[in-house]
C-alpha cells in the first residue's frame, strides 16, 4: 500500500486531568488531513507511546480512524519491546479498522539482528495489514541493519520502513539492496537528502505546523523542480531544528498549544519546556507567520 509522501506522527492530546482527550485527537487528525498529510501515525514516538496504556492506544486507533475515514490512512504504532504485546496490539489495530501498522525496533532490551528479524516476522504474520518497520537507534539503542531489512522484505506484508538512523550510507545501502522497497525519512531535516536517494517521503513532526509546505517540497522534488524543493527545505530548516531543541514531542506540542490547540501537557518523565525554550518556540512561530 502507498501511504503517500507526507505522514504525520501525531501528538496525543490530554485533558486537564491527564487522561487522553480522544475528541481533541479527532479534531487534530481532521485538521492534519486538510493540511498536507496523506496519512497519520497514532501512538508513535511523537504520540508518547511509552506512557500510554494498551487500552488508550486501542482507543486512539479507533478514534483517529473514525475522524479520518476515507480521507487518508491511519497507521497504528503497535511496536513494543515485547513481541507478544506487539502482536496483541497489531491484532487490536486491525480489528479497529486502521490501514497499516508501524513497528519500532524493540527498545531497551537491545536484541541482536536475529531477534529483530523474528520479532517483526511474528508481527507481520499476525495480520493482513501492511507493516512499516521503524528504525530509530537514538531511541532504541539498536540499529536495524539493511541486511536484516532485506530478509524481512521477503515477507509479503512488510513493504516499507521509517528510517531514522541519520546515516545516508545506510539509506544508500537499503536502496541498493531493495530498490522497490519504500523508504521514508524519519527526520524532517533530512527529508530532501533522502529524496535524492530515492526515498518516498517523510514521517514528519513538522507537518503539524507546515504540512502543506512539506508536501509542496516533496512534490517539487518528484517533478524534477530541485531548486524549488531546495528553497522550501532551506526556508523550513530553522523550524525543523527548533522542533528538536529538546526531546520530541515537547517542542511540537508546545508550539501547537501556543497556537491555541489546548492539547494538554505531558506525562512524566516528559515535562514542559523551560521558559527559554518556550520563548524560542514562540519566536519561531512568529517568524514563520504561524501565530
Amino acid at each position: 500500500m502507498n501511504f503517500g509522501s507526507v505522514i504525520t506522527a501525531m501528538v496525543t492530546p490530554y485533558k486537564d486531568d491527564g487522561k487522553v482527550n480522544y475528541e481533541k485527537a479527532q479534531e487534530l487528525a481532521a485538521f492534519l488531513m486538510e493540511n498536507g498529510s496523506d496519512s497519520i501515525v497514532v501512538t508513535g514516538t511523537t504520540g508518547e507511546a511509552s506512557t500510554l496504556s494498551l487500552q488508550e492506544k486501542v482507543g486512539l486507533y479507533k478514534a483517529v480512524k473514525e475522524a479520518v475515514g476515507n480521507n487518508g490512512f491511519v497507521i497504528a504504532n503497535t511496536g513494543d519491546n515485547e513481541t507478544a504485546t506487539s502482536v496483541l496490539l497489531t491484532k487490536e489495530a486491525e480489528k479497529n479498522g486502521v490501514d497499516g501498522v508501524l513497528a519500532v525496533v524493540p527498545y531497551y532490551n537491545k536484541p541482536p539482528q536475529e531477534g529483530m528479524f523474528r520479532h517483526f516476522k511474528e508481527i507481520a504474520e499476525s495480520t493482513d495489514l501492511p507493516v512499516m518497520l521503524y528504525n530509530v537507534p537514538s531511541r532504541t539503542s539498536s540499529n536495524l541493519l539493511p541486511e536484516t531489512v532485506e530478509r524481512l522484505a521477503q515477507i509479503k506484508n512488510i513493504n516499507s520502513i521509517k528510517e531514522a538512523s541519520g546515516s545516508m550510507d545506510q539509506v544508500s545501502e537499503l536502496r541498493e539492496r531493495l530498490p522497490e522497497f519504500t523508504v521514508y525519512s524519519g527526520d524532517d531535516s533530512i527529508t530532501l537528502p533522502m529524496l535524492s536517494l530515492g526515498c518516498s517521503g517523510v514521517v514528519s513532526v513538522a507537518s503539524h505546523l507546515v504540512g502543506k509546505e512539506i508536501k509542496s517540497m516533496v512534490e517539487k522534488f518528484l517533478s524534477n523542480d530541485y531548486q524549488g524543493a531546495l528553497a522550501i527545505h532551506l526556508h523550513l530548516f530553522k523550524l525543523f531544528k527548533t522542533l528538536f531543541i529538546t526531546t520530541n514531542p515537547i517542542p511540537v506540542k508546545t508550539a501547537l498549544n501556543q497556537q491555541g490547540w489546548d492539547l494538554g501537557g505531558f506525562r512524566l518523565p516528559m515535562v514542559n519546556p523551560s521558559s527559554q525554550e518556550e520563548d524560542i518556540i514562540k519566536n519561531m512561530l512568529m517568524e514563520y507567520g504561524l501565530k
